[in-house]
């Protein structure tokens, strides 16, 4: 984000010096307003936010996570690896795949602020650590910024779905996620999809090709919390995301849905 995003929200009056809320100052300052009315931070790191239309969202998010775990458990070389090596693809690959999924089916979604904490849980939360802080709490409103440039950029591009196909073959099959039993093979795999994308390309369109990797990349960044917290949270409740996933990866092939995700209309 910019210098002066992040010099609003540092001087921003309403937290102290160590980026935690200033509660006393909360408390005194909103009994100054009139009514009694309490100012919201607007840093874009700071403000919390919520889907817009969470039902529709949620069902739309839930349906394209199920083809994507559909389309892993139907690669031939995917069923091949251990199964350590399948759970830990699964774990280090999900979201990029699931936001690529996003993009194919042409998935959008509109956020707004989220309701205010009760003072209560403000004091409550305000003696955590970073470290302490409950799973699957309220994304800001810049980490979904981010969010929608990435797929916007996907959006740009404009690929076809034999270039998502080879893609997501490239983004399931990572070398670099630690703890591998068959890093090799699965180094070879990614280099095969790879490949199979390039060759998709004319030769003067090796700059896309190059280009795709980059935006692709920026997927990676983006936090498996950030993902479960706004488009799955709201269905699952505290339940861990990795084990449901797990769950419907090893399910038996005939099975057509979580029993979490919502049913079709």
């Amino acid at each position: 984000m910019s210098s002066g995003v992040d010099a609003g929200c540092e001087w921003c009056r309403c937290h102290g010096k160590d980026r935690h809320p200033a509660i006393l100052y909360t408390l005194l300052s909103q009994n100054l307003r009139p009514g009694g009315a309490q100012q919201r931070c607007l840093c874009p790191q700071r403000r919390t936010v919520c889907l817009r239309t969470p039902h529709l969202t949620c069902r739309a998010a839930s349906h394209v996570l199920l083809k994507t775990i559909n389309f892993v458990r139907n690669v031939a070389a995917f069923r091949l690896l251990p199964r350590e090596d399948q759970l830990l693809l699964l774990d280090g690959c999900w979201v990029p795949l699931f936001l690529l999924g996003l993009v194919q089916e042409m998935v959008t979604f509109e956020v707004m602020e989220a309701p205010a904490p009760s003072m209560l849980k403000k004091i409550l939360l305000s003696g955590q650590s970073k470290g302490q802080e409950p799973e699957g709490t309220q994304p800001t409103l810049a980490a979904v910024q981010r969010l929608q440039w990435c797929l916007s950029s996907f959006w740009r591009l404009d690929l076809s779905p034999s270039e998502f196909t080879y893609l997501r073959g490239a983004v399931l099959f990572n070398p670099d996620i630690p703890g591998l039993r068959a890093a090799l093979y699965i180094e070879s795999l990614q280099w095969e999809a790879q490949r199979a994308l390039q060759e998709l390309l004319h030769p003067e369109d090796q700059a896309r090709f190059s280009h795709i990797l980059r935006v692709t990349s920026s997927l990676r960044a983006i936090p498996a919390g950030l993902v479960t917290a706004l488009f799955f949270r709201p269905l699952i409740g505290d339940a861990a995301m990795g084990e449901l996933l797990a769950e419907m990866l090893f399910e038996a092939p005939g099975w057509p849905q979580a029993p979490w995700l919502p049913l079709p209309c």
